[in-house]
């Protein structure tokens, strides 16, 4: 992982994923639901580690959002409240990305984009008011 980002670059990526996950959504038939559990999995990802990398900590190359979250737990204890979604989003980080059997249809894209928004609406702030500081 690049460590040079700065805050705007880990916002901005986060937000362009979810964005993309919410177009594909509403406007391709039939749906590529693994491929929007993916970006959903990444923009809480992105700004998860983006998170992280704000209170100068450097996180792993990993995709598990649970582990993530413990890691942030130390600095703000809102992130215990994820557990579902990280559970669930955790397991969109690697499967669809290759051959599998996993079978997702359009509830889980769904899902995935509210358990996204849902980390990324509570983690964005914090960003901003590092970015804030950061200039």
């Amino acid at each position: 992982m690049n460590v040079d980002y700065d805050i705007a670059q880990w916002i901005k990526l986060s937000d362009t994923e979810l964005a993309s996950a919410k177009h594909l959504f509403k406007t391709f038939k039939p749906m590529p639901c693994e491929i929007i559990c993916n970006l959903s999995q990444q923009a809480a990802e992105k700004i998860i580690k983006g998170f992280l990398f704000s209170r100068n900590i450097e996180a792993p190359k990993i995709h598990d959002l649970r582990e993530l979250c413990d890691m942030c737990l130390e600095i703000e204890p809102g992130f215990n409240t994820f557990d579902r979604e990280t559970s669930v989003l955790s397991n969109y980080g690697v499967f669809p990305r290759y051959p599998n059997n996993l079978q997702l249809e359009e509830h889980d894209a769904e899902q995935a984009i509210k358990y996204a928004e849902k980390i990324v609406g509570f983690v964005r702030p914090f960003l901003i008011e590092a970015s804030k500081r950061e200039e």
